[in-house]
């Protein structure tokens, strides 16, 4: 019996930076997108690059913009860990833009390192515009990128280090700008 496979359905056109990171990704690789939002990137790889694989969402409405897409996707909290998926399972694991959603990070990178040969982490730009408005006004920002106070915010070079992660610079393609993941947390000293 001849069984059809799903199509992919409304594949977009990636704004420049996804397309930027979905070159990173090997064709042909095994690919697990943690927080995949609606599925869109996911289903580029899959199309155009031959790769396989799932996405991670919380989000009943993303999950199901994920299923119309012919994305597999899987309805988990990534607070709860990635205890279901076997070390090394896959050869990419992406993390774009969900390390400021989660409050335990390192716990998270340590599993993301465990279940992937390779991890692709992405943050929000922490020096756009609005953000730093919002604290020449005297408020630190708390915005859909970055849901927390920064009391709140995970150290993340920090836990990237504690998670066996080596930080490096990446260039940002779409603003012409250089992009930096974190070094090092400045040292406050109170007196």
């Amino acid at each position: 019996m001849n069984v059809p496979t799903r199509p992919i359905i409304g594949t977009v056109d990636l704004p420049e930076h996804l397309r930027a990171i979905a070159a990173l990704v090997p064709e042909g690789s095994r690919v697990l997108d943690l927080g995949c939002g609606r599925g869109e990137l996911l289903a580029h790889l899959i199309e155009q690059r031959g790769c396989s694989g799932y996405g991670v969402e919380i989000d009943d409405s993303n999950l199901q913009a994920c299923i119309k897409r012919g994305v597999d996707v899987i309805q988990l909290n990534l607070e709860d860990g990635l205890a279901m998926f076997a070390d090394r399972s896959f050869d990419v694991v992406l993390q774009l833009q969900t390390l400021q959603h989660l409050k335990n990070t390192e716990t998270m990178l340590r599993e993301t390192a465990r279940v992937g040969r390779m991890g692709i982490v992405s943050f929000p730009n922490f020096a756009h515009w609005p953000n730093r408005l919002s604290v020449l006004r005297g408020r630190m920002p708390v915005t859909k990128a970055l849901p927390y106070h920064p009391a709140q915010r995970p150290a993340r070079a920090a836990a990237l280090r504690c998670a066996g992660w080596a930080p490096r610079r990446l260039a940002a393609q779409s603003a012409g700008q250089r992009g930096r993941l974190p070094v090092r947390q400045p040292e406050i000293r109170r007196g």
